[in-house]
Protein backbone atom coordinates (compact mmCIF):
# COMPACT_ATOMS: atom_id res chain seq x y z
CA UNK A 1 0.00 0.00 0.00
CA UNK A 2 1.04 3.54 -0.14
CA UNK A 3 0.98 6.22 2.43
CA UNK A 4 1.37 10.20 0.65
CA UNK A 5 3.42 12.59 3.61
CA UNK A 6 5.45 15.47 3.41
CA UNK A 7 9.40 14.64 2.25
CA UNK A 8 10.59 16.26 5.85
CA UNK A 9 8.15 13.70 7.58
CA UNK A 10 9.37 10.58 5.83
CA UNK A 11 12.76 10.50 7.80
CA UNK A 12 10.73 10.29 10.78
CA UNK A 13 8.53 7.78 9.63
CA UNK A 14 11.56 5.80 9.04
CA UNK A 15 13.23 6.08 12.47
CA UNK A 16 10.21 5.77 14.81
CA UNK A 17 7.33 4.72 12.66
CA UNK A 18 3.53 5.55 12.00
CA UNK A 19 1.56 7.93 14.21
CA UNK A 20 -2.08 8.21 13.48
CA UNK A 21 -4.12 10.89 12.17
CA UNK A 22 -6.35 13.01 13.95
CA UNK A 23 -9.34 12.12 12.47
CA UNK A 24 -10.66 12.19 8.73
CA UNK A 25 -13.26 9.79 6.97
CA UNK A 26 -12.47 7.20 8.85
CA UNK A 27 -12.02 8.92 12.30
CA UNK A 28 -8.03 8.17 13.69
CA UNK A 29 -5.80 6.02 12.09
CA UNK A 30 -2.95 6.00 10.07
CA UNK A 31 -4.50 6.10 6.51
CA UNK A 32 -3.38 4.24 3.07
CA UNK A 33 -4.25 3.29 -0.41
CA UNK A 34 -3.46 0.44 -2.96
CA UNK A 35 -3.60 3.39 -5.73
CA UNK A 36 -0.43 5.32 -5.68
CA UNK A 37 -2.22 8.24 -7.73
CA UNK A 38 -4.60 8.37 -4.82
CA UNK A 39 -1.61 8.47 -2.70
CA UNK A 40 0.60 10.75 -4.68
CA UNK A 41 -2.38 13.20 -3.63
CA UNK A 42 -1.56 13.59 -0.60
CA UNK A 43 -0.88 15.83 2.36
CA UNK A 44 -3.27 18.03 0.58
CA UNK A 45 -2.13 21.35 1.82
CA UNK A 46 1.53 20.42 0.92
CA UNK A 47 3.21 21.44 -2.28
CA UNK A 48 3.58 18.75 -4.41
CA UNK A 49 7.09 19.67 -4.99
CA UNK A 50 7.32 18.61 -1.15
CA UNK A 51 5.59 15.20 -1.02
CA UNK A 52 6.55 12.10 -1.26
CA UNK A 53 4.93 8.46 -1.06
CA UNK A 54 6.06 6.25 1.03
CA UNK A 55 5.27 2.17 0.03
CA UNK A 56 4.16 0.11 2.98
CA UNK A 57 3.71 -3.42 3.93
CA UNK A 58 0.78 -3.98 5.97
CA UNK A 59 -1.15 -7.14 7.17
CA UNK A 60 -4.60 -5.58 7.76
CA UNK A 61 -5.86 -8.16 9.78
CA UNK A 62 -9.56 -8.15 10.46
CA UNK A 63 -11.29 -5.32 7.68
CA UNK A 64 -14.73 -3.99 7.46
CA UNK A 65 -15.48 -2.42 4.43
CA UNK A 66 -17.13 0.86 4.54
CA UNK A 67 -19.39 1.49 1.97
CA UNK A 68 -21.63 4.25 2.37
CA UNK A 69 -21.88 7.63 4.40
CA UNK A 70 -22.62 7.98 7.56
CA UNK A 71 -21.91 3.78 8.26
CA UNK A 72 -23.03 3.09 11.52
CA UNK A 73 -19.33 1.97 12.29
CA UNK A 74 -17.64 4.69 9.92
CA UNK A 75 -15.71 6.84 12.82
CA UNK A 76 -15.88 3.85 15.75
CA UNK A 77 -15.20 0.65 13.46
CA UNK A 78 -11.45 0.59 15.61
CA UNK A 79 -13.75 -1.11 18.35
CA UNK A 80 -14.50 -4.66 16.85
CA UNK A 81 -12.08 -4.21 13.49
CA UNK A 82 -8.26 -3.68 12.64
CA UNK A 83 -8.60 -1.77 9.57
CA UNK A 84 -11.71 0.43 7.78
CA UNK A 85 -11.47 -0.17 3.81
CA UNK A 86 -13.50 2.21 1.65
CA UNK A 87 -14.00 0.51 -1.67
CA UNK A 88 -13.94 2.82 -4.83
CA UNK A 89 -16.76 4.53 -6.34
CA UNK A 90 -18.96 4.43 -2.82
CA UNK A 91 -19.27 7.87 -1.99
CA UNK A 92 -17.73 8.02 1.20
CA UNK A 93 -15.33 10.83 1.74
CA UNK A 94 -13.30 12.95 -1.37
CA UNK A 95 -13.16 11.44 -4.73
CA UNK A 96 -13.76 8.08 -5.69
CA UNK A 97 -10.44 6.13 -5.10
CA UNK A 98 -10.56 3.31 -2.59
CA UNK A 99 -8.67 3.99 0.94
CA UNK A 100 -7.59 1.94 4.27
CA UNK A 101 -7.17 3.34 7.51
CA UNK A 102 -5.46 1.04 9.73
CA UNK A 103 -6.00 1.59 13.83
CA UNK A 104 -3.05 0.90 15.69
CA UNK A 105 0.45 2.59 14.35
CA UNK A 106 2.40 1.13 17.92
CA UNK A 107 3.02 -2.18 15.34
CA UNK A 108 4.66 -0.12 12.61
CA UNK A 109 8.42 0.04 12.21
CA UNK A 110 10.90 1.01 9.40
CA UNK A 111 12.05 -1.72 8.11
CA UNK A 112 14.06 -0.25 4.67
CA UNK A 113 17.47 -1.69 5.87
CA UNK A 114 16.21 -5.22 6.92
CA UNK A 115 17.55 -8.19 4.42
CA UNK A 116 14.16 -9.78 5.70
CA UNK A 117 10.87 -9.10 4.19
CA UNK A 118 8.15 -8.95 5.62
CA UNK A 119 10.37 -8.58 8.93
CA UNK A 120 9.38 -11.17 11.94
CA UNK A 121 9.06 -7.89 14.30
CA UNK A 122 6.81 -5.84 12.48
CA UNK A 123 3.69 -7.94 11.33
CA UNK A 124 1.87 -4.73 11.47
CA UNK A 125 3.17 -1.59 8.94
CA UNK A 126 6.87 -1.62 7.86
CA UNK A 127 8.40 0.86 5.70
CA UNK A 128 9.08 -0.83 2.19
CA UNK A 129 10.73 2.51 -0.08
CA UNK A 130 9.64 5.79 -0.36
CA UNK A 131 8.84 6.64 -4.23
CA UNK A 132 9.57 10.68 -5.33
CA UNK A 133 6.47 12.04 -7.29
Amino acid sequence: MYHGIRSRSAELIQESGFEQSEDGTLGRGVYLSRNLQKASRYPRRCPEKDRVVIRVFVNVGKVIAINYQGHLLQKTWYTHYDTAWVPPNCGVGRGNLEKNCVWDPKKSKSTSSSGQWPPEHCPFIGLLDLIFI
